[in-house]
């Protein structure tokens, strides 16, 4: 058993609330060893994992890993969020009584990392000093240490932020435990694996994983459960999956910020990571701040509302990364940056790394490539069509690392936030852009956002997998709770953020896209900017305000004029339609507002009297 008490005295720790949490775990778990890390170990943790080869070396400064083959992607239905209040259960968030899940996940964890190292990781969820950071701060024990590498990239990790607290006590506990893999019954009705947020108690308990958002317990169990639920309880924040990005007019020296929600392939990432087109970077730069996480608050001094990218890196999905999708992402994995890719195609002779849509068609030369398996492809059938890399494969990479990173990401006062949108994919009935300028609106829209699903088999034709706000999987608390807080919140700016709904995916009836996208999405942005700015008027429909043709930017975009009129307009039919699966959706949800119901049934009326 390792002396804990000496390895913290060596590190530096004097919180006595953090080492009475480190020596009770590490007695439970039974680690051999423990280690308190910082961000100046990563040199040195890398050449560990290297020589052990839990990484392969992916050319220079780059770094390979491959996880377990069942073990490659959340898994939201072990997922559940714990208290000790039956009201804090939603639709969404699996709720389980804190009684019951944290002696479970105790025993589970009993004994299971003997032998190993217990790594100790203190960090920050917030640029230091920011008005937030006092529900950022986390300590997380794992005994993985290809996990300590990622939550470096991801995260501010360092004994100085449990150090420096006003309230000692108060920081966030997160326990991962990886477990037996191969023995865990992943997909069973045997399956072991549990992803418990106890969010009364600020505490997190994940085992059997050692992948992505099941053990980096900063990023999605820290930076979006348990920080909604601080958010609410404490009437302080909104913990959203949002994108933030900055615009800066050269012209007139004007910095506008934009956050918003996406489903899963609704284009997040690559929105945060745009760049302007050719025809307008002489004006314009779009600078990233984050592509997944913002937390929202109102700024005490200015009365705006403000927001900040918790994360100190970017957990990106590599497939359809590509130099016309997102060359800011490749950049960002570049050599020398230090990233991880977890899960895509390797070749063990060149070190180099392949995807799904990095290129058109797969190396052609299958010597040294090994699938994300490990198998190598030079040995499958002829015809064999299996992907080399996971479809959830992904990569890691420290925010300056991107090359288009906003100067000010990591300073303390947070951004004001101009515009909140939401966009999922939809090939009709959502235009390219429809602006809403009333609050309780723009949440009603939120909590209907949805994308395409495969419902025809349900016999649902039409029906969209509704993801409220994009926070379906991170849900903490009562959906309708969650509305009330959403609006107060907002509802406390003195200069409210236009709200916006977005759609790049629109397709004709051959199947093509009607809209170019990725850098073109800035000019309906622009456009909702200067909608905000009261320098354009647009159009009043039932569901909005749509851009003329003739407000929007459109230099050197190719686009007919039968295209853009289809983009630029709604289907009443189409809508009727939505509006009784959003009805449907809605009544889910005990405690809604009542001003999200009177949205609706103001939408709802503007849309009957449209179609008389």
């Amino acid at each position: 058993m390792a002396d804990v008490e000496q390895v913290l005295d060596q590190a530096g720790v004097t919180n006595p609330h953090v080492r009475d949490y480190v020596r009770y775990w590490a007695e439970l778990t039974g680690a051999a060893r423990v280690e308190v890390v910082s961000a100046a170990d990563d040199a040195r943790l890398v050449a560990e994992a290297l020589d052990s080869g839990e990484l392969l070396p992916a050319g220079e400064g780059r770094y390979y890993s491959r996880s377990y083959h069942l073990d490659t992607a959340r898994s939201e239905e072990r997922t559940i969020v714990a208290s000790s209040k039956a009201e804090d259960r939603g639709v969404y968030n699996n709720w389980r009584h804190s009684a019951e899940m944290t002696p479970l996940l105790t025993e589970r964890m009993r004994g299971a990392s003997a032998g190993k190292t217990m790594y100790v990781i203190p960090y920050l969820m917030a640029p230091p000093g920011n008005a937030l950071a006092a529900w950022a701060t986390g300590v997380q024990l794992t005994d993985a240490r290809t996990v300590v590498l990622h939550m470096i990239r991801m995260s501010r990790v360092g004994v100085e932020h449990v150090e420096n607290l006003e309230d000692p006590r108060h920081f966030v506990r997160a326990v991962h435990v990886t477990g037996d893999l191969e023995n865990l019954g992943q997909g069973t009705p045997e399956d072991q694996r549990y992803f418990v947020t106890v969010a009364d108690e600020r505490t997190i308990l994940h085992f059997g994983s050692s992948y992505g958002g099941n053990a980096l317990l900063g990023k999605i169990a820290h930076g979006l459960r348990q920080a909604a639920y601080d958010g609410w309880t404490s009437d302080t924040f909104l913990g959203e999956q949002y994108m933030l990005i900055g615009i800066h007019d050269k012209q007139t020296g004007t910095d506008y910020h934009i956050c918003g929600g996406f489903p899963s392939a609704s284009g997040k990432t690559n929105l945060a990571m745009m760049l302007a087109p050719d025809a307008l970077g002489e004006r314009y730069h779009v600078s990233f701040y984050g592509d997944d996480i913002a937390w929202l608050w109102v700024d005490e001094a200015s009365g705006r509302l403000f927001g900040m990218n918790p994360e100190y890196g970017v957990f990106g999905v590599a497939k359809d990364t590509n130099e016309g999708t997102n060359p800011v992402a490749l950049q960002s994995v570049g050599p020398g940056t230090g990233a991880i890719f977890t899960n895509v195609a390797y070749n063990q002779d060149t070190q180099e790394v392949w995807w799904e849509g990095r290129t058109p068609e797969p190396p052609a030369d299958t010597a040294g490539w090994l699938d994300w398996k490990g198998a190598p492809i030079a040995d499958r059938e002829p015809g064999d069509t299996a992907p080399w890399a996971h479809p959830n494969s992904r990569f890691t990479t420290t925010l300056a690392n991107v090359p288009n990173i906003a100067d000010d990401y990591d300073a303390a006062p947070g951004v004001p936030i101009d515009a909140i949108i939401f966009g999922g994919r939809t090939r009709d009935r959502e235009p390219l852009i429809r602006a809403i300028t009333d609050l309780a609106e723009g949440v009603y829209d939120g909590l209907t956002l949805g994308a395409e699903a495969t419902f025809a088999a349900e016999g649902v034709e039409g029906m969209l997998r509704y993801d409220p706000m994009s926070n379906r999987p991170f849900m903490a608390y009562g959906e309708g709770d969650y509305a009330a807080h959403y609006l107060k919140i907002v509802g406390a700016a003195t200069e409210q953020p236009i709200f916006a709904h977005v759609n790049w995916f629109q397709r004709g009836d051959d199947g093509r896209f009607l809209w170019p996208g990725y850098r073109d999405n800035l000019r309906p942005l622009l456009w909702l900017l200067q909608l905000k700015n009261g320098e354009v008027t647009g159009r009043e429909t039932p569901v909005g305000i749509l851009p003329t043709a003739e407000e929007l930017n459109l230099e050197g975009v190719e686009i007919s004029p039968e295209d853009l009129a289809t983009v630029l307009s709604i289907d009443v039919d189409r809508w009727r339609q939505e509006m009784g699966f959003r009805e449907t959706h809605l009544e889910q949800f005990d405690n809604l507002p009542e001003e999200i119901w009177e949205a609706h049934r103001r939408v709802a009326k503007a849309l009957d009297e449209a179609a008389d």
